[in-house]
């Protein structure tokens, strides 16, 4: 996946008003060279598109398999926007490592969040900042860590599921992609 494919793919499937100016803030943003985690999953150079692209890419056969009538807009809305989150929010720092018995400095990347305003929430408050995003959109992008970003007693997740079976499939997804596609791109 190069940049160009990714922005081709961005431009003939979102063309809601505004989408322009979303990609543009993208392009000078980190969103194409962060990587997608720290150390889980694609934690390297362009790991954030790579995988963006990926979940949307299980996205749209999920949503065939399901027989659901989702425009192909909203499903890339969904997969190629639902980690907005991590841009900007990554750094790279030097370490020493010992490798072959010699001490060598190498990178890794650490969280440094400019902006903490949790994780799906913080997707859709800069999406919208560019886009309308129609409430099931909002909900998917909001909900698409599933159980890993929800606090004990809240029952909100399991209401958004209900209602709305694509957040279920843009958690699937997402899911798929990082465990199935990625695991062993660290």
């Amino acid at each position: 996946m190069t940049k160009e494919e990714f922005i081709a793919g961005y431009r003939q499937t979102i063309t809601r008003k505004g989408a322009d100016r979303l990609l543009q803030w993208m392009e000078k943003s980190d969103f194409f060279t962060a990587p997608a985690s720290t150390r889980y999953h694609l934690a390297c150079e362009g790991g954030l598109m790579e995988h963006s692209w990926n979940v949307y890419q299980r996205l749209v056969k999920l949503a065939a398999e399901s027989g659901g009538s989702w425009s192909a807009e909203t499903l890339a809305v969904c997969g190629l926007l639902h980690d907005l989150c991590k841009v900007n929010f990554y750094r790279q720092e030097m370490r020493n490592v010992k490798v072959n018995g010699s001490w060598e400095q190498q990178p890794f990347y650490t969280i440094d969040d400019q902006l903490p305003y949790g994780h799906g929430e913080k997707s859709v408050f800069i999406a919208e900042r560019f886009i309308r995003l129609t409430v099931e959109e909002a909900i998917a992008i909001r909900f698409h860590m599933g159980g890993f970003d929800t606090k004990p007693g809240d029952f909100s997740l399991s209401r958004a599921f209900e209602q709305y079976p694509l957040a279920v499939l843009l958690h699937t997804a997402d899911l798929m992609a990082t465990y199935l596609d990625e695991n062993d791109k660290a």
